[in-house]
């Protein structure tokens, strides 16, 4: 998608944050773009600032963890815009805590938003994308939590770490059909994730956790980069198709170190007593390099 000129982007949590950065820089590309996202005032809001703009911007009140809600932003897309190009599966909450202290709803929360709400993306837009023949891209939002885990963040990481190894897979499926991915792994972002329970639905009950203390330190996103570069970013790497995208260079040796400890672990298996006998049978893993699963 090298020319993004009269294409249609589609973005959940597209009324704030980097999902609204995204829109109004697809927009600049002359990309039509609908915006999803389960804030109805925000999301007005968002609209009628790009249009402001003179972007071509339509809204859509929407909630990624009902894949029949899902359905209809996307047949509500094709209604008003015929086609879709570019998928930003972007929509996401921000929660972690003590182990064992985290309640079981909020689990559920983070895992339908950050996960589920990923794979109902792909499943609901790749058929459509592939349908006109004209090619497109998924921008699945991840994180650096996606390489690296903290503690205390577990439950935002265990998304993103699975959102990268999803899109890992998806992008050797589309590929044959003309169609990319890339995965969004940034830092700290000056965004309102941090205030995600704002956007917590009812249903997954009260929020019973125990409010941070007054003198709490503020959060690390509030020192973060600003959206706009990350967006544009984002436009360079799906030109690009770029697996990958990266926007903070500062987090390298971090990921480096993580991966140096796997390789440290390789080499003690290879070493092993253990496993002596065994290293030399024939690897699974390369049969499926070989064969890997497409997508239809």
């Amino acid at each position: 998608m090298q020319d993004l000129k009269g294409k249609v982007a589609f973005i959940t949590g597209g009324a704030s944050g980097i999902g609204l950065a995204m829109a109004e820089a697809f927009g600049r590309e002359g990309m039509s773009v609908m915006l999803a996202d389960i804030e109805a005032d925000a999301l007005a809001l968002a609209v009628d600032g790009l249009r402001a703009k003179q972007i071509r911007a339509e809204g859509y009140v929407t909630d990624v963890t009902r894949k029949d809600a899902l359905r209809a932003a996307a047949l509500e897309t094709i209604a008003r815009f015929g086609k879709v190009h570019l998928v930003c599966n972007n929509a996401g909450v921000g929660a972690g805590g003590v182990l064992g202290a985290f309640p079981d709803r909020d689990w559920d929360w983070v895992l339908d938003v950050n996960l589920k709400g990923v794979v109902f993306g792909m499943e609901i837009f790749a058929p459509l994308i592939a349908s006109h023949g004209e090619g497109g891209h998924f921008v699945n939002t991840a994180s650096m939590a996606g390489w690296v885990s903290p503690p205390g963040m577990e439950p935002y990481c265990a998304t993103k770490f699975a959102v990268v190894a999803m899109s890992e897979g998806w992008a050797a499926q589309l590929a044959p059909r003309n169609i990319g991915v890339s995965i969004l792994c940034p830092g700290f972002v000056k965004t309102r994730i941090h205030e995600s329970r704002r956007n917590r639905p009812q249903g997954y009950g009260p929020d019973d956790r125990t409010p941070p203390p007054a003198d709490a330190p503020p959060s690390p996103v509030l020192s973060g980069i600003s959206v706009e570069p990350v967006a544009a970013r984002v436009v360079e790497a799906v030109k690009g198709n770029e697996l990958y995208i990266f926007t903070h260079p500062e987090f390298k040796d971090a990921v480096a170190a993580r991966f140096a400890k796997a390789m440290a672990a390789f080499d003690a298996a290879a070493e092993s007593p253990a496993l002596k006998g065994w290293r030399d049978r024939p690897s699974p893993m390369a049969a499926l390099t070989a064969n890997p699963v497409v997508f239809e």
